[in-house]
């Protein structure tokens, strides 16, 4: 008997849904968090979108020690897996979704060229990207509850 594994489908998140999912442990992200430690989908990152996050987590705001910057450290490379970056790859060709910040642009790239099927997110500049990353059949730009509830409505 031969079965046909299927990789998981994958899932870019920006660096607001990792702090909900491994500083804050915010509640509305708990299926998110289970359906990425089941494996039912695959988050990925590269090494502008890493960096970004380990950035993030010195912003004195978050006042987060060492040991706590370490345990989200942890928890991010256990469940997100890193990609290598895309190097020296043609960029001839202007990207078809542009964000106006320049700083989320990565996250954007970063789905087009791993060919997500979803980038979550909780930023403005983002988020109103999503009808037009939506009519170009690219992927969807939801927030992790929009996510979740489109999510159950497909398996009902």
């Amino acid at each position: 008997m031969t079965t046909t594994m299927q990789a998981a489908p994958v899932i870019v998140l920006d660096t607001n849904v990792c702090l909900d999912l491994f500083v804050f442990a915010d509640p509305r992200c708990v299926g998110l968090l289970q359906a990425l430690q089941a494996a039912e989908v695959a988050a990925v990152t590269d090494d502008a979108c890493r960096e970004e996050w380990r950035r993030v987590l010195f912003y004195p705001v978050l006042r987060l020690d060492d040991a706590a910057r370490a345990a989200a450290h942890a928890r991010f490379d256990a469940l997100v897996q890193r990609l290598p970056d895309a190097g020296d790859a043609d960029v001839s060709d202007p990207p078809p979704l542009r964000c106006r910040d320049p700083h989320d642009q990565k996250f954007l790239d970063l789905a087009l060229r791993t060919g997500a099927h979803w980038l979550l997110s909780r930023d403005d500049h983002l988020l109103s990207l999503a009808r037009r990353a939506r009519r170009a059949n690219l992927f969807a730009i939801l927030t992790p509850e929009a996510w979740l509830a489109a999510r159950a409505a497909a398996s009902n």
